[in-house]
C-alpha cells in the first residue's frame, strides 16, 4: 500500500485521508492480484510470490517517498508516519474516514461470513455447488486490503502485517471454533491497540505502532505457551500423562503375564520378578508402582512385594489382549510376518479405544490364540 499513499499525495499535493485511502487500496489490491496471477500462471510458490511483490512494491514506495521528501512540498510533513506508524499524527477527519472503513469491513465480513468460510476451507466444494468463487475471492481480497489500509497510519505499513496475522494466530491456540476465533482475535487486537496507545501516552519517547506490535506479540507468545489444547505447556502435559499411562500399563501387563506363567495372578511379585519380565529403569519402575498402588491397581505387602488387585488384573489383561489381537490382525489382514508385529502392537495397545477393541474382536471372530500361540485373554479368563 505504500506506493499508493505516495502516488495519491503526488497527484493531489496534500494529505487528504480519503485520497490516501483510495491510493493505498488500489496499489494494495493490485499487489494481491499480482501474487494470485504469479502463483496461478507460473510454478512460483505463493510464499516466493509474496516475497517478490512485497519487496518490489516496498522498494517503489520508498523511492516515491524519497522523491516527495526532496520535492519541497510543505504538505509532506508527517507522510513518513505511514511507514512506521504514528497514531498521534491522526486528526479527527482521519478517525472518521478510517472508522467508517472499519465498520464497512466488519459489516461485510459478517454478511458474507458463510461464503468466505467456504472458499477458505473448501474452494473445490464451493465451485461444485455453484458459488461464484472468483467474485467471493475478489471481495475477500478487497476486504483484506481495506483492513490493512485502516491501520497503516496508526501502526505503519511495516508493522501492519504483524497486526494482520498475530491476533488470529494467538486466538487459534484458545479455540477450535472459527466464530469464536474471529471474535477473540478482534478482542486481542483491540486490547493490544489500547495498551500500546496507553504506553505511548505515558512516555512520549515510546512510539505507538511498535508498542502495539510488541504487546500483541507478548500475547501471542503467552498463547503459544499456555493455550489449553494446542499450547506448548498443554502438549507437554499431555505427553507426560501419556508416558505415565504407558508405563503403568506396561507394569500391569508384566504382572498379568507373570500370572499367566504361574497360573496364579495374585502371587506377590518383587522388583526382580518384574524387571526380569520387562526391562526398565528401577527409578521409573518404582514411580509407576507407587502410582498404581495409589490408584488401587496394586497392593504393597509388608515385605516390599506387590500384588495385583482385581481391577489391576483386568487392566493388565485388557492391554495383553489388545496386544495379541493386534498381532493377529497384522498377520491376517496386513500380511506381516509374526516376528515383525510385536513392536507395532506395543504402540497400539495403549491407544486403542474400547469401541475399536470391540470391532477388532468381531473382525477377527474372537480368536483363541495369537500368531505366537499365546492365549488371548478375554474378560472371562
Amino acid at each position: 500500500v505504500l506506493p499508493g499513499v505516495c502516488l495519491a499525495f503526488i497527484l493531489s499535493g496534500n494529505k487528504n485521508p480519503v485520497l490516501l485511502l483510495i491510493g493505498s487500496f488500489l496499489t494494495g489490491w493490485i499487489s494481491i492480484t499480482a501474487i494470485d496471477y504469479i502463483t496461478g500462471k507460473s510454478k512460483i510458490k505463493e510464499d516466493t510470490a509474496i516475497g517478490i511483490i512485497l519487496s518490489v512494491f516496498f522498494g517503489v514506495g520508498i523511492l516515491l517517498l524519497t522523491y516527495i521528501q526532496h520535492s519541497g512540498n510543505a504538505e509532506q510533513s508527517g507522510l513518513d508516519s505511514f511507514l512506521f506508524g504514528k497514531a498521534a499524527s491522526m486528526v479527527q477527519s482521519d478517525v472518521y474516514v478510517f472508522g467508517i472503513v472499519a465498520l464497512l469491513v466488519i459489516a461485510l465480513t459478517f454478511l458474507f461470513y458463510k461464503e468466505f468460510t467456504l472458499i477458505s476451507f473448501d474452494r473445490a466444494y464451493a465451485q461444485v455447488i455453484g458459488f461464484p468463487v472468483k467474485r467471493i475471492e475478489l471481495a475477500l481480497t478487497s476486504l483484506t486490503v481495506l483492513s490493512i489500509v485502516v491501520g497503516i497510519q496508526a501502526v505503519g505499513v511495516v508493522l501492519m502485517s504483524a497486526m494482520l496475522i498475530t491476533p488470529a494466530a494467538a486466538a487459534r491456540y484458545w479455540t477450535d471454533k472459527l466464530k469464536v476465533m474471529i471474535i477473540l482475535a478482534a478482542v486481542l487486537a483491540a486490547l493490544s491497540g489500547i495498551s500500546g496507545a496507553y504506553v505511548s501516552y505515558l512516555n512520549e519517547d515510546m512510539p505507538t505502532g511498535p508498542w502495539i506490535v510488541i504487546i500483541i506479540s507478548m500475547i501471542a507468545i503467552g498463547s503459544f505457551m499456555f493455550g489449553p489444547k494446542k499450547g506448548i505447556a498443554a502438549k507437554w502435559w499431555k505427553q507426560r500423562k501419556h508416558a505415565q499411562n504407558i508405563l503403568e500399563e506396561n507394569i500391569l501387563k508384566a504382572f498379568f503375564q507373570l500370572g499367566e506363567k504361574d497360573q496364579n495372578f495374585f502371587l506377590p511379585r518383587s522388583l526382580e520378578d518384574i524387571l526380569a519380565k520387562r526391562k526398565m529403569m528401577v527409578a521409573k519402575l518404582m514411580k509407576g508402582l507407587r502410582r498404581l498402588v495409589k490408584q488401587g491397581y496394586l497392593n504393597k505387602e509388608a515385605d516390599g512385594k506387590y500384588i495385583l488387585t482385581e481391577e489391576g488384573k483386568y487392566k493388565g489383561q485388557r492391554v495383553t489382549k489388545i496386544h495379541r489381537l493386534w498381532e493377529m490382525y497384522l498377520t491376517q489382514y496386513v500380511n506381516i510376518a509374526p516376528d515383525h508385529v510385536h513392536e507395532d502392537a506395543e504402540n497400539i495397545e495403549h491407544i486403542l479405544t474400547p469401541e475399536l477393541e470391540k470391532k477388532l474382536e468381531e473382525l477377527l471372530q474372537y480368536p483363541k490364540v495369537d500368531p505366537h500361540d499365546s492365549t488371548i485373554p478375554y474378560r472371562d479368563v
